[in-house]
């Protein structure tokens, strides 16, 4: 490891974004990565860590796993996981991620469900348990909090996504009162085309100044899309493609920072 490095990319970070800490809403998965992280709208496996209301559109058992190297420091490393298991009472789902290394890391873990009250209309929720440490004084803080959801399929081509992480405001120490993030997000998307979707989202984070995304795919043919996406506050960049054959989904994105570089990102998928 770098050290220096790190410490660059820390101090920066927090300038530039909202820092390395405490209990964030993390993006996972490479499609939404290469999308500027735009998919509160999306009904694939990864909606288990975007909006769990997207789960009640899957009718097949499907699994998946996440990395990233945040701006190419292995210090900075995010993992995540997903497992989705749809039955006749409604979908069920179970997602991990990790994030830091031994000074600071967290982990999150959720269970979820979701189920279609309509055959336009889809509700999800969660229950999150995170474990923070920050190194080997100041111990580590459990703390459990929540997700919920919603997706409306409004036309063939409109769909629209609500989504607010730690609604109940999760205290992690009593210390100058702080919490989890409470994080609300908004979007929609639309299909252009049988091979075009465009998707457009709004979070806000309720500490920070809101987040624009866009995002675009684009299915060159049957089993090849490739992505692009853009961010604000501040502003990221990303491209990506991904390969869906026999089950097996491999997506790969990257996403550059103007004063951080590049963030590389790959995703794997499996559906039984």
């Amino acid at each position: 490891m770098d050290f220096f490095k790190l410490i660059l990319v820390g101090l920066l970070t927090c300038l530039y974004s909202k820092g390395l800490a405490s209990g964030d809403n993390y993006h996972i998965g490479g499609r939404s990565a290469s999308m500027g992280s735009s998919s509160v709208m999306l009904q694939d496996r990864w909606a288990i860590h975007h909006n769990q209301a997207g789960l009640a559109w899957l009718d097949k058992k499907t699994v998946g796993a996440y990395y990233e190297s945040r701006y190419t420091t292995s210090a900075l490393g995010l993992q995540g996981g997903a497992f989705v298991l749809p039955t006749e009472a409604g979908t069920f789902g179970l997602s991990v991620c990790g994030f830091g290394y031994s000074l600071y890391n967290e982990t999150k873990l959720g269970l979820a469900y979701a189920r279609k009250l309509s055959p336009m209309f889809s509700v999800g929720i969660q229950l999150d348990y995170f474990s923070i440490g920050i190194g080997d004084n100041y111990g580590r803080v459990n703390v459990f909090g929540g997700e919920v959801g919603i997706m409306a399929i409004l036309t063939e081509q409109l769909t629209v996504g609500a989504h607010i992480f730690n609604p109940s405001r999760a205290r992690v120490a009593e210390y100058n009162d702080e919490h989890l993030p409470t994080i609300l997000r908004f979007g929609a998307g639309y299909t252009l085309s049988e091979k075009i979707l465009l998707t457009a989202e709004m979070e806000k984070d309720m500490d920070h100044k809101p987040v624009f995304k866009s995002g675009l795919e684009y299915n060159i043919s049957e089993p090849i899309f490739i992505r692009a996406g853009i961010a604000s506050n501040p502003f990221v960049s990303s491209f990506g493609f991904g390969v869906r054959l026999k089950g097996f989904e491999f997506d790969l994105a990257t996403s550059f920072h103007s004063v951080l570089g590049y963030t590389p990102q790959l995703s794997l998928g499996y559906t039984f």
